[in-house]
């Protein structure tokens, strides 16, 4: 409670846990792109055995959180980078620099390189969080990639219950719900791992994961996939606006921002997209498919369980024929797609 006044009055120093969330972001072989967040609370534990009052615990925790501003940054590729930068109001850092040298020599063979992101600041006493350097991780997709996976988390590989009265099965879902107990759509880890790995057998194929979830989830979706053997690729998530904040509503949906993004940083690299009938996803992929009809191999839609809009996405499918739609009922039809484009094995 303390600390909620100082907020509200202004900055504060008084700080009792500094917990750094670096986010798996992606960058290319000359330009470093590192996103993440600092906050005065302590970090989130989620364990699989955890009663229902441990798990709505931590998911207070998620959204009360305690951003620090102006704190000073310093990230560190070994051998290689050494960046400060100051986080925003809302605690976010972002690192964005661009290199003459190429980054891509310190990557592993799927294309990940490791760094490290400190505290700068004097605070006492010297938490473990801030002797130790946190560990993150960005991608640079490697020159034999295939192609690309964009795909949408929510009622894609995750069942939240988007279309549900009133969203009630999205809040119970997504907030009562224990992120190792959340069962990922049939199929859906086995078919991603098979994107990743294409028709060569090196795993190079990168993939992303979108989401309209607020970066308050970060940790918790990102459990999810790790636990769930999805394949690793950064995680694009979205602020969480408030009814009283001063900055203007993007002009572009969250995931139409996004998508066109990565298609921007690797201009020489296609894309399958995956998305769900759900909400939006067959109009904003459509749009992209219009614009980049070069780039855009496939467009997978996961039908979900509600008349009206799978309705409104086949009158969009119906209409559409400048790339291949599908609109499949499990992960083994777009597997089969998949196969029999040559795309996987």
């Amino acid at each position: 409670m303390i600390k909620r006044f100082k907020k509200l009055l202004g900055r504060y120093r008084n700080l009792d846990q500094i917990h750094i969330v670096p986010y798996r972001s992606y960058g290319t072989y000359s330009h470093l792109y590192v996103f993440g967040r600092v906050l005065d609370n302590e970090p989130l534990n989620i364990v699989k055995e955890q009663s229902i009052f441990r798990t709505i615990k931590n998911t207070y925790k998620q959204f009360d959180s305690f951003e620090i501003p102006d704190a000073e940054m310093e990230l560190v590729v070994p051998g290689k980078v050494n960046l400060r930068t100051t986080t925003s109001d809302e605690g976010y850092f972002l690192f964005d620099k661009t290199f003459d040298e190429n980054l891509s020599e310190y990557a592993s063979n799927e294309g990940w390189i490791d760094y490290e992101v400190r505290y700068c600041e004097k605070v006492e006493p010297r938490t473990d969080e801030l002797e130790n350097p946190k560990r993150g991780e960005f991608l640079i997709p490697q020159h034999d990639a295939e192609f690309g996976v964009i795909s949408d988390i929510d009622d894609t590989i995750l069942h939240t219950g988007v279309t549900s009265f009133l969203k009630w099965r999205l809040l119970k879902n997504s907030l009562l719900t224990n992120a190792y107990k959340r069962i990922p759509l049939k199929g859906a880890p086995s078919l991603y791992q098979k994107l990743h790995e294409g028709t060569s057998g090196k795993f190079r194929n990168p993939m992303f994961y979108l989401s309209n979830s607020p970066w308050n989830m970060y940790e918790y979706l990102k459990l999810f996939l790790d636990h769930n053997n999805f394949p690793k690729g950064p995680m694009l998530l979205r602020d969480l606006r408030t009814p009283f904040e001063s900055t203007m509503k993007p002009e572009k949906p969250h995931k139409q921002k996004e998508i066109t993004n990565i298609l921007k940083t690797y201009p020489d690299l296609k894309f399958i997209l995956i998305g769900d009938s759900g909400e939006h996803d067959a109009t904003i992929y459509t749009d992209i498919a219009a614009q980049y009809s070069d780039r855009i191999l496939a467009i997978y839609l996961r039908s979900v369980k509600h008349k009206k809009q799978m309705q409104r996405v086949q009158s969009i499918i119906d209409n559409f024929d400048t790339v291949p739609v599908l609109m499949v009922m499990s992960s083994e039809e777009a597997e089969e797609h998949a196969r029999e484009n040559g795309f996987i094995k």
